[in-house]
């Protein structure tokens, strides 16, 4: 069951002030912020963590400015941070491998960018390491990597999170040390609406399950409609993404740092690889790590982060076709790229370089896709993911 207060919408852009901040430094940080930042060309950016906090930064997106505000909320493991895709709520999991994950929900100030906690709702699995929220239904699909599980959360008309639906947790191993059971590692909902595509890093396979937006619920497939699509052995599946037709998905491996690209049939609820493309270079020898993707705001490329080589992909994708072909390839600016976030504009991203502890902007040119290090950054330790919230 969900716990703390609720916060109605109302009082979202009216009462929230300093002294609700969720933190003292995240009031002493954000009380710096000046007055213009609820300018149409100011977004805030929420950094999670391996730290147990979530850092707050302020884009301006007219100079490519950033700021640091520092910590806008402690406690949870809120190495996944979402937004919503309409109010000023922010979304974190509590990340704790070995008891029951959570979500919580935030308030998100938009003039000074402070952290007012809502509420929390617990997963029913452990290791809550992804979110997506599905905007038709108002659902967060959380999935939880140690117990192999996915589960599915109601959204309330305030933002708050309300109860748990559905969780369903999987069985499966691979050949790696790191796969000897199923590991949940990302959740998407197709774009019919009516299936969630689970890739499964432990269980190399991207598990399909029935999803009804009228319940919020997800339930196993019946009969006999393919209950998963098999990825190749050691590969470790991470991220599912659509195109924006519904006709093509793309599947980023982990382990073995490749994008698939996939036809999707939403009639039979069935994936069929078409393309298998390295991320790595030929010459690379080390350890392959995929990490994150995700579409441009058009949907013409397709930005991928490549983990072991500490850099960037920019892949252009084909409408006709579905198919990608690599546009540019540039160093992350830090190392361990874990994470990244485009802005709402779509010529901002901010990408968490894990190990060297910071938060590197970019310029995207929306035009050819490609990206441009803007040489500003900003210091965060262990960042992992990105939100953007206007």
């Amino acid at each position: 069951m969900a716990h703390s207060f609720k916060l109605y919408a109302p009082r979202l852009a009216v009462t929230l002030s300093l002294v609700a901040c969720a933190t003292i430094s995240a009031c002493t940080a954000v009380s710096s912020a000046s007055t213009d930042s609820q300018n149409s060309a100011t977004e805030f950016a929420y950094i999670g963590t391996q730290q147990k906090q979530i850092s707050a930064l302020r884009l301006d997106t007219a100079s490519g400015k950033i700021v640091a505000l520092g910590t806008a909320a402690q406690g949870p493991s809120a190495t996944w941070v979402a937004s919503h895709p309409a109010l000023p709520i922010l979304y974190a999991v509590d990340d704790q491998r070995d008891k029951e994950g959570s979500i919580t929900a935030y308030a998100v100030n938009r003039g000074t960018g402070a952290l007012e906690r809502i509420n929390d709702v617990h997963t029913g699995g452990m290791g809550t390491t992804f979110l997506q929220f599905d905007a038709p239904s108002s659902t967060l699909l959380g999935a939880n990597y140690n117990s192999g599980s996915v589960s599915s959360v109601t959204v309330d008309g305030d933002g708050s999170v309300g109860k748990l639906e559905s969780t369903i947790a999987e069985k499966g191993s691979g050949p790696s040390p790191r796969q000897k059971s199923a590991h949940a590692h990302g959740v998407t909902i197709d774009p019919s609406g009516r299936y969630a595509l689970v890739p499964d890093l432990g269980a190399d396979r991207v598990f399909i399950y029935r999803f009804d937006r009228d319940t919020h619920a997800l339930s196993p497939r019946a009969g006999d409609a393919p209950h998963a699509f098999d990825t190749p052995p050691g590969s470790g599946p991470r991220r599912i993404l659509f195109s924006a037709n519904g006709d093509y998905a793309y599947v980023l491996t982990e382990m073995s740092a490749e994008l698939m690209a996939l036809r999707w049939d939403a009639s039979k609820g069935a994936l069929t690889l078409m393309q298998s493309t390295p991320i790595t270079s030929a010459s690379f020898n080390g350890v392959k790590s995929g990490a994150e993707m995700a579409f441009g705001r058009d949907g013409r490329f397709l930005y991928v982060e490549n983990r072991a080589e500490n850099a960037l992909m920019v892949y252009r994708v084909d409408a006709a076709t579905g198919e990608v072909s690599l546009v540019q390839r540039t160093p992350s600016g830090g190392q361990k790229p874990w994470g990244f976030g485009i802005d709402a504009s779509g010529q901002w991203m901010l990408v968490a370089n894990q190990h060297s502890g910071d938060v590197r902007l970019f310029h995207i040119d929306r035009t050819a896709g490609t990206l441009a290090d803007t040489g500003e950054s900003v210091a965060v330790q262990d960042p992992t993911s990105v939100a953007f919230v206007r």
